[in-house]
């Protein structure tokens, strides 16, 4: 038997699966779900993540990942929304890329690092800054560039795979 679908019904089963994954709020150790700014107590955020499915393109294996997002605000406000731990919220989190720093006070905060190979993903010579937001629109999007410098991240990755496997020194005993 042959199963064929249509985009229509791809689409729909990806609405489906994304919505099974509820965003909660999460909590620190001590319990508050509220963190509060260490450079202004009147600014905090309220921390949420949600699992999502991802497909590796080469393998087509599918894994799930915990994403996390912030919500900031004045602590009043955070407050009186009345959030409390593991509360599912409606939305999604999503991924937003761009060529510009969210934050131009510590622009290094958000950038898009590929892996474990501390190289910055870059669209020409481009840095790509990448932050995760909460949304209530269960339809928001991830909004991603794709980087331009893959062979200069497949070489980092090959020099790490290098040096993992490197002979060990011998000791006599």
């Amino acid at each position: 038997m042959i199963l064929s679908w249509s985009k229509n019904q791809f689409i729909n089963i990806s609405n489906l699966l994304k919505m099974k994954s509820k965003v909660k709020v999460t909590a620190d150790k001590a319990g508050n779900v509220i963190s509060v700014s260490k450079n202004n107590p009147d600014f905090g955020h309220i921390r949420v993540e949600q699992s999502r499915m991802v497909i590796n393109d080469k393998t087509g294996f599918a894994t799930s990942v915990r994403i996390s997002a912030l919500i900031p605000g004045e602590v009043e406000a955070l407050a009186s929304f009345g959030f409390t731990a593991n509360q599912e919220l409606p939305g999604v989190i999503y991924v937003k890329e761009q060529t510009q720093p969210f934050d131009t006070k510590s622009p290094e905060r958000d950038l898009k690092i590929a892996g474990t190979t501390g190289v910055i993903c870059k669209i020409g010579d481009q840095e790509i800054y990448r932050k995760n937001f909460y949304s209530v629109n269960p339809d928001k999007a991830d909004e991603t560039i794709e980087h331009t410098n893959p062979q200069e991240i497949q070489d980092a990755y090959a020099k790490l795979k290098e040096s993992a496997i490197a002979p060990s020194q011998e000791f006599n005993v």
